[in-house]
């Protein structure tokens, strides 16, 4: 089975930039306050090393609620999900890699600008780390 075009049903990929800004705003949060715990436990010895401790554990954080729910919190908060473009799950090693290339977009100016440009070209309103991964985001209520 593979996701329907957003011609055939465009249910699921409504209002699909606003959610994911949504949830972008929501995860940036969420890492922040993570960022702070660690920076606690560490008698805030890791803001030495803060951008790569941001990093590995935005990636992290990324990797393992897309494995686990195929959404971040933000992403759950915002109804959407991850799926490939055959509307199966994403597996672990596809969520890291889709965590990683997030975070190295993220790191330079010319891919964000790439990826918010896919989004509003792609039919599928795929970010470049989704148009890479063959992934893309839908809406929650529709479950493939």
């Amino acid at each position: 089975m593979s996701l329907p075009h957003p011609l055939d049903d465009p249910a699921f990929y409504d209002h699909l930039i606003a959610k994911r800004l949504l949830a972008w705003v929501i995860d940036l949060a969420v890492t922040l306050v993570l960022m702070l715990v660690v920076l606690a436990a560490t008698a805030f010895l890791a803001i030495v090393i803060f951008p790569m401790v941001w990093v590995a554990v935005a990636v992290a954080y990324r990797t393992v609620m897309l494995t686990r729910y195929g959404a971040t919190v933000g992403m759950l908060v915002a109804a959407i999900r991850l799926r490939r473009l055959d509307g199966s799950r994403p597996d672990p090693t596809l969520c890291l890699w889709h965590s990683a290339i997030y975070a190295g977009t993220m790191a330079f100016v010319v891919p964000q600008v790439a990826s918010v440009a896919l989004m509003l070209t792609t039919p599928y309103k795929q970010g470049l780390n989704d148009w890479l991964l063959g992934t893309t985001l839908v809406n929650r209520f529709i479950e493939v």
